[in-house]
């Protein structure tokens, strides 16, 4: 109980060290045009310009934090959710290279806990952390400029056992940085999609009680110091895409048609993961998120560290259920992280064909 009031109590003292004010220049933000950016949730991306035209603009944004009980798996485990908008992932932000991202973070009353968040894509402290403390009943409006282009994580980051905790219950989510002229391939052709996905893989440790039953809380805090335990083992219970097990599959699998070319964005805000498309291939693959890289070709799998996102373009050729996962084959199939794609359209033969239907083996 110690250990829990003294993370709670310098959670709730770090709002007290917010710097109201800097000396330093203005931003040039003033005079520029504003536009408000309605925000969706995963896997859906904000309607949004692949080309930038004008000048660099101000984004408004607005996020509602949510302390919600969620279920995560078909057995019906719930876990006291931390969200952006109610979402796990939260929703992605999309806007261009210079363009400033002008955040209202809100933290109702009816939560119980201090939250905040942290912009990979942004530039200074903390990422934006210090500046956007807020406790229930409160609202903060944060702005930065969107300097580097690529696709980013974002994360709630209060302060001590509370960062990793607040992660891994949910409260992530990532923005995609556009450069102003559009995406370009690796001979620095102009690139365009047709359909966009935005994938959020969550890991959660859920307690388990001496029955080996996981357990339920009434409340996000009093789960807090069962939950520390077992994330301390590194061993996470469930590995998923979009907040739940199955939350991309079956009647909510994604879609496409042959001869469409999708962007899938992928976020890890805490563990490295491997994103594999059967049956295709990542044909563009900025892995490290940076569109300023020029992106790998072709690969069959590629790599995400923990804390990043990643970004890759495939132009599907057969029609089929495709599935797009984890390679930790493991974390895929026992423990959630999988996606499905129902791809329509005809098929082509000269790609795959089966030559002999299964019978007995000739003689």
């Amino acid at each position: 109980m110690n250990v829990l009031f003294k993370t709670l109590v310098s959670s709730c003292l770090a709002l007290s060290f917010v710097t109201a004010a800097h000396a330093g220049s203005p931003s040039n933000a003033a005079g520029l045009e504003r536009v408000v950016q309605k925000l969706v949730a995963p896997p859906a991306l904000p309607v949004h310009q692949q080309v930038a035209t004008g000048e660099p603009k101000v984004v408004q944004v607005r996020m509602v934090i949510e302390e919600k009980l969620v279920e995560i798996d078909p057995g019906g485990t719930k876990i006291w959710a931390m969200t952006f908008n109610g979402s796990v992932p939260g929703p992605i932000i999309v806007v261009h290279q210079d363009d400033y991202v002008e955040l209202t973070l809100v933290n109702p009353k009816t939560n119980s806990l201090v939250h905040n968040i942290d912009f990979h894509a942004s530039t200074g402290a903390m990422g934006g952390g210090e500046l956007t403390q807020v406790g229930p009943g409160q609202e903060v409006v944060l702005r930065f400029k969107a300097t580097k282009a690529g696709v980013f994580v974002y994360h709630c980051a209060p302060g001590g056992q509370m960062v990793p905790w607040h992660v891994v219950s949910g409260m992530n989510g990532a923005i995609m940085v556009l450069p102003r002229e559009g995406l370009k391939d690796e001979e620095g052709r102009p690139v365009t999609y047709d359909k966009a996905y935005y994938i959020g893989e969550q890991d959660f440790y859920v307690p388990r009680d001496k029955d080996g039953k996981y357990k339920e809380y009434p409340s996000p805090i009093a789960g807090f110091g069962d939950m520390l335990e077992v994330m301390r083992s590194l061993t996470p219970t469930h590995v998923v895409f979009n907040g739940s097990v199955g939350a991309l599959t079956g009647d909510n699998a994604l879609t496409a048609k042959v001869g469409d070319t999708v962007l899938f964005i992928h976020a890890q805000a805490n563990r490295d993961t491997r994103p594999h498309l059967i049956g295709g291939h990542g044909e563009l693959v900025w892995n490290t998120g940076s569109f300023d890289d020029t992106p790998a070709t072709n690969l069959e799998t590629w790599f995400i560290a923990g804390g990043s996102a990643g970004a890759m373009i495939y132009t599907f050729k057969q029609p089929g259920l495709y599935a797009y996962l984890n390679h930790n084959l493991i974390e895929a199939f026992l423990l959630g992280a999988a996606a499905h794609i129902n791809v329509e359209g005809e098929w082509n033969y000269d790609l795959m064909e089966q030559v002999k239907k299964p019978g007995p083996i000739a003689p």
